[in-house]
């Protein structure tokens, strides 16, 4: 018997979906299977099969070392994993010891870049058939059951800005290659500063037409593409969709435009805000919904000349409670914290508006719009999208179960009382720490373990000599 069949890890449908994916690698000549996980920084890791091996993965998965849950953003293990009982005391985890991947049917595609090679996203789980709390994907799944046991389904669509450089140097050097190893040396290939520039766009079209190939022929819901304000900068939207196939979406673009730019000669980078002169920071502005499970009606559609139901309203209350905590996954790098800047078309407190640029969370749709929907502007496109996306449902259906006020939108964003977003990434896990709401809805050991990895990241950060500490006190003293 299989691992899936064991477990009761797949339904019949899962069944007949495997068996089609299966049909496929002999009709179109695969000669591969790419099997990803969303690891907890929103990176795609994983193995190569064989077609002649694609088969017993999908029945049994794969093993992957569990110090894949323990690494920070430098591929660095934050425990030590040879103690007795393994790190987070965790006997699973105990001398490294394995995981299982099992892949999604579902979610097969063939990479138009690569024709040869099949891809999946697959679910981590225990050799006893347990979900690995630690895996995101997961977590949105846990949010998603828990809005659909209050009556709720869960709509999300994306809005995502970047930068795409010419590559100059990859920095392949055997000096170059640290943990992490030496940034890539680039050129723009636009000035900036001229918003939605149709001759900017023109100047793009080639690389964007290459990127643009690849997405519609993975089936994404791409909607449109932009110049953003910056050099070098561009915007990808995308429909509404579930939570989970938006999550999917977004985690499959971002690792797509990286590996399609690459093969092209460019790099993409979602670093909110990287070190070149004159560059913007980017964001990832979140459109998110409710619908009711029995009707399929948008719950955040306003009556009587409202703009938002009371259900929208007590939700968006939420998100304005804990957006300090919430901030953590929204922006879970030291570098997305430069983005919080007043007068920035990027938020810097915990305000909303209607139609409004300068709030944390704009209002969208007028009374009786199917489409109402609130846009969070707080997140950096380099979040992971399943923690960002729960986080969002979790504190929003927070606010919904306690009957939280948003009180009245602002008209003047920079300039109104309510409590400043976190200034640094240390302030926002502390508030994380702080966070009861967060800590029910996750589970305990889950939060610990994403604050010992994010503040990893923060010792190593300030251990490090700065170019401004050099200048400012070399000579000086």
């Amino acid at each position: 018997m299989s691992f899936a069949e064991q477990h009761g890890l797949h339904s019949d449908d899962a069944r007949r979906q495997a068996q089609d994916v299966l049909r496929r690698f002999e009709a179109e000549g695969i000669g591969v299977l790419r099997l990803s996980w969303a690891d907890q920084h929103g990176i795609l890791r994983g193995k190569t099969v064989v077609a002649a091996d694609a088969a017993r993965a999908l029945r049994d998965g794969i093993a992957m070392t569990t110090t894949m849950l323990l690494k920070d953003s430098a591929h660095r293990t934050a425990w030590p994993v040879f103690d007795a009982g393994g790190a987070l005391g965790m006997k699973e985890m105990e001398g490294a010891a394995d995981f299982l991947l099992l892949p999604d049917s579902t979610s097969f595609h063939v990479l138009p870049w690569a024709p040869h090679t099949g891809w999946m996203l697959c679910d981590a789980y225990f050799a006893d058939g347990r979900p690995v709390a630690l895996s995101s994907r997961h977590q949105l799944r846990r949010a998603i059951l828990r809005a659909a046991d209050m009556g709720f389904g869960f709509t999300t669509g994306v809005e995502m800005e970047f930068h795409l450089f010419r590559l100059l140097d990859p920095k392949l050097a055997p000096g170059d290659a640290g943990q992490p190893g030496t940034p890539p040396e680039v050129a723009l290939l636009t000035q900036g500063y001229n918003y939605l520039t149709e001759s900017r766009y023109d100047a793009l079209d080639p690389v964007l037409e290459v990127l643009r190939h690849a997405i519609e022929a993975l089936e994404l819901p791409l909607r449109s593409m932009e110049v953003e304000y910056g050099p070098s900068q561009v915007e990808f939207t995308f429909d509404a969709q579930d939570a989970m196939a938006s999550a999917d979406t977004a985690i499959l673009f971002r690792s797509a435009v990286k590996q399609v730019a690459r093969r092209h000669g460019y790099h993409a980078s979602f670093m909110c805000r990287p070190r070149i002169p004159n560059v913007m920071s980017s964001g990832w502005h979140l459109h998110q919904s409710l619908t009711e499970v029995t009707s399929g009606r948008n719950a955040f559609v306003g009556e009587g000349g409202a703009l938002l139901s009371d259900t929208a309203r007590h939700y968006l209350g939420g998100l304005l409670h804990h957006a300090r905590a919430a901030a953590a996954f929204s922006t879970p790098t030291i570098n997305g914290y430069r983005r919080y800047r007043p007068l920035s078309l990027a938020p810097d407190r915990a305000v909303w508006g209607i139609d409004n640029r300068g709030v944390m969370v704009r209002a969208l749709g007028r009374p009786g719009d199917r489409a109402t929907r609130l846009e969070n502007r707080v997140g950096e496109p380099a979040a992971n999208p399943y923690l960002y996306m729960a986080s969002q449902l979790h504190f929003g259906l927070d606010g919904i179960e306690r009957g939280r006020e948003p009180g009245p939108p602002a008209d003047a964003p920079y300039d109104t009382e309510a409590p400043l977003l976190p200034r640094n990434l240390s302030e926002a896990l502390d508030a994380l720490d702080r966070s009861e709401t967060a800590r029910e809805a996750f589970g305990t050991g889950v939060i610990d373990w994403f604050l010992r990895l994010k503040r990893t990241e923060i010792a190593r950060f300030e251990a490090e000599v700065s170019e401004w500490e050099q200048r400012e006190y070399f000579e000086l003293f």
